[in-house]
């Protein structure tokens, strides 16, 4: 019998095995795909080598030897003595045991589901024709297609969008909302897809997607119009959904919420959980709270504290995210309009790029810094950023939100010079 049972072996579950299995837990864990997960075999690890790639044939020779690369790193890490890869999905019997399809049974007095998320298609007309593919259809492609539509500009549709463009497809992009990136300040968002816009890529906002029919895109405009754009392929990036097919949650009682995730509280235990013998929790994508790599990593550090009745102090409050677009975009922290909408008082302190030096040097002088705290310079709330090094300049911030800092404090902490840093010094 383990202490512990992790249901996944991506980002969340993995990290969560080695740090339980570093303090003395011995571990289950199960994934009968990959060890890796969406990030790293299909999603923002081979992502991001599209996006240091020059070229769309650069790109697909370097993504499978760095995936393999890193996966063979992970499988390194879960060879740990305390560790037990089982390379099956696992259903729960109650609320300690697990059963694979093979029939064999696992037990242990707490149990984590790290079952992460899978792509969301919108129901409509055709979204099963061949030309439609999500993030991993698009990656496992070997020719370029010359017209690339993507239904969606969040994350994924607008990291594709910029990379697509670079390589040389005619991408269009169409959104149902307003402004694109939604978690993005408003006027950051705006801002970076002008920017897109100047680079080619073509964006039809407020429209509505009807029917895909033989590689055409009808959609409404935000007139009610119709309109349509023809595409080699379509990219569905329309967002994700938890994963919990399969996991047999009946025998634990567990009614999910409205979006599909497992209802958890504030330390990632199951809701309403019938689990009497042990304890359930769910960490990641599939707790649908915060739907990033990184999130679910800490989510999992978190729990196994709990588990080892340690106390930590993790800020889920403050929770950095990036685009990786061209330029970057990246927050952390509410926007300014979610202030104003939670009648937070602030103080909004903004600076640009083409006044840094080495914004100039860089030849990287579009993109702008947007931060918000209490006023009179007082306790930093959040940070948006488009423009170079936009996530290594949030990372900064990041830091002194997490340790209840104030812009003053920021200003009077020396910054190397040239460097883009500055640029967080030089608001007004």
């Amino acid at each position: 019998m383990s202490n512990l049972i992790i249901i996944g072996a991506g980002p969340g579950g993995y990290k969560t095995a080695i740090h339980a299995a570093q303090n003395g837990l011995q571990v289950s864990i199960f994934e009968q795909q990959h060890v890796g997960g969406t990030c790293l075999n299909v999603g923002c690890i081979p992502t991001k080598t599209y996006v240091h790639s020059a070229t769309f044939s650069e790109a697909i020779e370097r993504q499978p030897q760095v995936v393999e690369q890193l996966r063979s790193g992970v499988e390194t890490l879960l060879s740990h003595p305390n560790i037990t890869l089982v390379r099956e999905r696992a259903f729960f019997v109650d609320g300690h045991t697990v059963e694979t399809p093979s029939g064999q049974r696992y037990s242990a007095d707490n149990i984590i589901i790290a079952t992460g998320s899978s792509t969301k298609y919108i129901p409509v007309e055709g979204v099963n024709s061949p030309c439609v593919v999500d993030s991993t259809g698009l990656l496992a492609l070997k020719e370029l297609p010359r017209r690339l539509c993507i239904i969606g500009a969040g994350v994924i549709g607008m990291e594709f969008a910029s990379v697509f463009n670079r390589f040389g497809s005619e991408v269009t992009v169409v959104e149902f909302l307003k402004e694109c990136l939604p978690a993005i300040d408003s006027d950051i968002a705006k801002r970076l897809r002008k920017l897109m816009e100047k680079q080619g890529i073509r964006f039809n906002m407020q429209c509505g997607v009807k029917r895909i029919v033989d590689g055409t895109v009808y959609f409404a405009n935000k007139k009610g119009q119709e309109e349509s754009v023809e595409a080699d392929v379509v990219l569905m990036a329309t967002g994700r959904k938890p994963n919990t097919e399969g996991l047999n949650l009946e025998a634990l009682g567990i009614t999910l919420e409205r979006n599909g995730a497992i209802p958890v509280d504030d330390n990632f235990e199951i809701i309403n959980c019938k689990s009497s013998n042990g304890r359930c929790f769910a960490i990641g994508d599939v707790n649908g709270r915060q739907m990033l790599a990184h999130a679910a990593e800490f989510q999992g550090h978190h729990v196994v504290n709990r588990i080892l009745g340690r106390e930590d102090h993790i800020r889920f409050d403050v929770m950095p995210a990036a685009i990786f677009t061209n330029p970057e975009a990246a927050s952390v922290g509410p926007s300014e309009d979610q202030l104003k909408e939670a009648a937070i008082p602030f103080e909004c302190h903004k600076a640009f790029y083409r006044a840094n030096g080495k914004a100039l040097a860089m030849s990287e002088t579009e993109g702008m810094v947007k931060l918000c705290c209490e006023p009179g310079e007082g306790r930093l709330l959040s940070c948006h950023i488009y423009g170079a090094h936009a996530a290594d300049l949030v990372q900064e911030v990041t830091a002194y939100i997490t340790l209840g800092a104030s812009l003053q404090q920021l200003r009077e902490t020396v910054h190397i010079h040239p460097t883009l840093s500055e640029v967080l010094i030089e608001v007004n």
